[in-house]
């Protein structure tokens, strides 16, 4: 790929299922991957496999308590190579991604569902309206993308129809 050419990995950093991966594998493969010249690991956890309150993408991520439940399997991976680590899962408000990265629990954040809602949050942040993210974490983004129809926000879906139907 050359020197210029980023390569990252998405590494689970526990599975949540009986005989699955957990952290301190996740530690040793991140070292493995470090050695071998890995640019950057992001660090998920669940599956689709995952049931219940560990699934990758959380439902009802409403208070700043509930955001970055993965940075602490972050923060673990961090304190173990020293390539950047990327911290993910229910991220929605600036005020935590600023503690996230002041506290050391990861070098960057990813988000997703935010910017399904919000294709231009980062716009509205560096305008200087910091509220955090609209997604409700309702996981119904992925309906449409489940049917082949790509992802949208279920929300805005509604929000639209509602208008449309009010139009008429």
């Amino acid at each position: 790929m050359g020197e210029d050419f980023p390569v990252m990995i998405k590494l689970n950093a526990l599975d949540f299922l009986d005989r699955g991966l957990v952290p301190e594998e996740a530690v040793e493969i991140a070292r493995w991957l470090a050695e071998d010249g890995i640019d950057a690991i992001e660090v998920s956890a669940g599956s689709a496999a995952t049931r219940g309150d560990k699934s990758p993408s959380r439902r009802k991520i409403m208070k700043e308590e509930d955001e970055a439940y993965l940075a602490d399997l972050a923060a673990l991976i961090k304190g173990a190579v020293k390539v950047p680590v990327i911290t993910v899962g229910g991220i929605r408000s600036p005020k935590k991604i600023n503690a996230l990265l002041a506290d050391g629990k990861a070098d960057y954040v990813a988000l997703s569902r935010p910017f399904i809602r919000e294709p231009h949050l980062i716009n509205r942040w560096k305008g200087g309206d910091r509220a955090k993210a609209t997604c409700i974490s309702c996981n119904g983004c992925f309906e449409t993308g489940l049917q082949g129809l790509g992802i949208s926000c279920k929300v805005e879906r509604e929000l639209k129809a509602k208008k449309e139907s009010k139009d008429k």
